[in-house]
């Protein structure tokens, strides 16, 4: 039996940076690891073994799929997201919501009344 999507919670840091960069499209590993690194100005860096590690993880759970893609000319693998990706994606990103209001509602972070 399918796990349901909030049995995939929480997502590990790759796997929500990942999920991030595949809302906009379809990309190959390095493009991932730019976009991340770029998006997150540094704070998350993915090595090619995490980055794969996790897609591997991501891919067994339906999270995301494979895509054949041509980079200048050459083959490479690409990856996008699913709708079961999607899903999850946004369970966590609720969640995340969730847990900075509570934080907030703590005086932890700024932005309370």
């Amino acid at each position: 039996m399918a796990r349901a999507p909030i049995d995939r919670l929480p997502l590990t840091v790759p796997a929500f940076q990942i999920l991030l960069a595949l809302v906009d499209g379809e990309r190959h590993g390095y493009a991932l690891i730019r976009d991340i690194d770029q998006r997150t100005s540094g704070e998350v860096r993915l090595t090619a073994s995490t980055l794969y590690g996790a897609l591997a993880r991501m891919l067994d759970a339906g999270l995301v799929e494979e895509a054949e893609a041509r980079v200048g000319g050459e083959r490479r693998r690409s990856y996008r997201m699913t709708r079961r990706g999607r899903g999850v994606l946004r369970l966590e990103a609720e969640r995340l919501a969730r847990a900075a209001g509570w934080a907030r509602d703590k005086r932890l972070l700024p932005g309370t009344p």
